[in-house]
């Protein structure tokens, strides 16, 4: 609420007024004000990511002609942000395990009580990829206030989506708003909020409550098993939602994070479209440059999916599950290439594209399941009880959450899927002033939603982002 009524009507109310050379330094101001309200230590840390990626950008760009000596700049660049980032995110993890794998280490290696900067994980990469950029070619941001406003823009700086410095640069330097992109980043705005407050939150009263339970129906296991799939879509998209919205208010055009991903026909589909900007940027980053794709033999391609998948599932947390998920959807992505399901199923019947279409959403509920589970042991436990194994099928609290819970269930499934794209497409086909009735009519539904969602959050106790974790 703090947000909403106070800070974004006094940030966005004074940047409007404010002559275009101050504009930036404005933002910057609250962006690390917005960071430090949560994470007054922790801002420090972000302040100096950003100094340090400043100066070694800096000096990649001084030294152009030493391709040698730009190298060893990278690697120490490359090596500093992810030791940052290991100490705070993934340290106790190894340490854990040290000492399960040699018990003597309780005493040499032990635990810290460092929390975790919240959204470290965004701005290191956000400030790695600009530095690898500059490496590979990309003039270096010689003002360092306009490089700590691209590394800590409070719109996106939390969770997303991962904003490369090659597509704001221009804007960082010079932007229009027009009432276009500002009405337009209002109903986007609007549109995420809803996502969170209406579906993620309503849902996931119903995940947490399956999840929690000890023993629970086969029907009880897949209500939240799905109630978990559209409340982690409606929560991360809508966050998503909302930073886009919001750049687009402040004259930013930041790339869509998310394409319906549950219409995927294939696992390689579905992470085209799914968390788009941190896919791209391990493809970018990491895929490619180790020869992604077109290197010579199979086993080589295997391993660069490996790499890649086992790195996806440790950015999002220091658990086996969270490994154990990454690694999984390697080795599914690794099966449909080298057997060219893709491309196999585009030049197949209608009929087995559907049921492919199935067996991918099976596989990406049951992944969900993994990566909401506590530990792999739990997940293992709950995907058992969802088969039916030594449960029944339906129990009381299955019948309850499935009646309480229907209509949001259904909005949840219809909102996922291409159904009110397509329809709108159909009345601009048949009438273009039909077409923007519908539009128009949207809009104020959204804005109608909004109400109901402040009413919400009024009522209800506060309900962070899940990848807020990450």
């Amino acid at each position: 609420m703090e947000f909403l009524l106070l800070f974004m009507p006094a940030v966005f109310g004074i940047y409007y007024i404010l002559p275009n050379a101050l504009k930036n330094y404005w933002l910057l101001i609250c962006s690390l004000f917005f960071y430090a309200w949560g994470e007054p230590v922790f801002v420090l840390i972000m302040m100096t990511s950003i100094i340090f990626n400043y100066m070694m950008a800096l000096s990649i760009d001084m030294v152009r002609k030493d391709k040698m000596f730009q190298k060893q700049i990278l690697v120490i660049d490359v090596m500093i942000n992810l030791g940052i980032l290991f100490v705070f995110k993934y340290l106790n993890f190894v340490t854990d395990v040290l000492h399960r794998l040699i018990p003597g280490t309780v005493f040499l290696i032990p635990k810290t009580s460092l929390a975790l900067p919240i959204g470290i994980s965004f701005f290191t990469f956000q400030a790695l990829s600009y530095v690898i950029d500059v490496y590979r070619g990309t003039p270096a941001q010689k003002n360092p206030f306009f490089l700590g406003l691209y590394i800590s823009l409070f719109p996106q700086l939390i969770a997303g989506p991962i904003v490369r410095y090659t597509t704001v640069m221009d804007q960082i330097h010079s932007r229009r708003i027009t009432l276009d992109d500002f009405s337009s980043g209002v109903i986007r705005f609007m549109k995420g909020f809803n996502k969170k407050v209406l579906l993620a939150n309503v849902l996931s009263e119903v995940a947490d409550k399956a999840f929690g339970m000890g023993d629970k129906s086969a029907g009880m296991a897949w209500l939240g098993a799905v109630c978990y799939t559209l409340q982690i879509y409606y929560d991360f998209s809508g966050y998503s939602d909302m930073a886009i919205g919001m750049g687009r208010m402040l004259g930013f055009h930041f790339l869509e994070n998310f394409d319906l991903p549950y219409i995927s026909g294939t696992i390689t589909e579905f992470w085209r479209r799914w968390h788009i900007s941190l896919g791209s940027w391990f493809r970018d980053y990491v895929y490619f440059p180790m020869g992604g794709s077109r290197v010579e033999s199979k086993k080589r391609l295997v391993f660069n999916l490996f790499v890649v998948w086992l790195l996806t599932g440790i950015w999002h947390g220091a658990n086996w599950t969270f490994i154990l998920w990454g690694v999984s959807y390697g080795i599914l992505i690794t099966i449909e290439k080298l057997n060219r399901i893709p491309e196999r199923l585009h030049e197949s019947k209608i009929a087995s594209r559907v049921m492919y279409h199935w067996f991918t959403m099976l596989l990406v509920i049951l992944g969900w399941v993994l990566f909401r589970s506590e530990s792999i042991a739990d997940a293992a436990g709950y995907i058992k009880t969802m088969f039916g194994i030594g449960v029944p099928l339906t129990d009381g609290s299955y019948i309850f959450y499935s009646r309480e819970y229907i209509v949001y269930l259904v909005i949840g499934i219809i909102g996922s899927t291409q159904f009110l794209r397509i329809c709108r497409e159909k009345l601009l086909l048949f009438n273009d002033c039909l077409g923007s009735a519908v539009d128009c009519v949207s809009d104020m539904a959204q804005l109608g939603l909004f109400v109901c969602s402040l009413s919400f959050l009024v009522m209800n106790a506060h309900n962070p982002f899940i990848y807020f974790n990450f």
